[in-house]
């Protein structure tokens, strides 16, 4: 059974440490009164301030046209103990199968967005279309992210990684060269 963690207000220019390794991402998006969730991997932080999100979405998923439409979604981002779900997710197709209701997971109301966050995820970033000049070539959305809320604890979770090929790596033993960076650059 997914965990259900309780969460905190967390800074929105200070989410970068949990999405810049490249965690696999659950997002969720709504449009007329349908929800949908994808599993995606292909996304990047952009700026610090305000707190940038790039992504790519394929024009061939269910996403794509509700995200395009609403100018919002939620970046979740789940745990290694998820990992059944973020496959399952991935391999389904919200034109056929309603997939909060087909996984099990929890719909919570955002703050900033109308896009639903899942409750069973670590942590989620309510986010909204800040450019989108790069989606008709590209398939390429510029987030700016409006709020965060992350899991007071584990500091640092077990997220996964695509490596391709049916391959996950789990993000383990966490080192600190805090004391080599310049301040600014932390």
């Amino acid at each position: 059974m997914a965990k259900k963690y309780q969460k905190r207000n967390f800074p929105v220019d200070k989410i970068r440490r949990f999405i810049e390794p490249g965690p696999i991402v659950l997002v969720s998006s709504a449009w007329k009164g349908r929800t949908n969730i994808m599993t995606m991997g292909w996304h990047c932080m952009m700026e610090f301030t305000p707190s940038l999100f790039g992504c790519i979405i394929s024009n061939a998923n269910e996403s794509f046209g509700m995200i395009r439409r609403s100018r919002e979604c939620v970046i979740n981002i789940p745990t290694f103990d998820m990992i059944d779900k973020v496959i399952g997710i991935g391999n389904t197709s919200g034109k056929e199968v309603q997939k909060f209701e087909r996984f099990g997971l929890t719909a919570m109301k955002g703050k900033a967005v109308k896009a639903p966050l899942i409750k069973e995820c670590y942590a989620n970033f309510e986010c909204r279309l800040m450019d989108s000049r790069l989606v008709n070539k590209y398939n390429f959305f510029i987030f700016r992210v409006m709020k965060a809320h992350v899991a007071i604890a584990p500091k640092y979770p077990r997220t996964v990684h695509y490596r391709g090929d049916g391959v996950f790596m789990v993000s383990g033993k966490e080192v600190s060269y805090r004391g080599k960076f310049k301040p600014e650059n932390l």
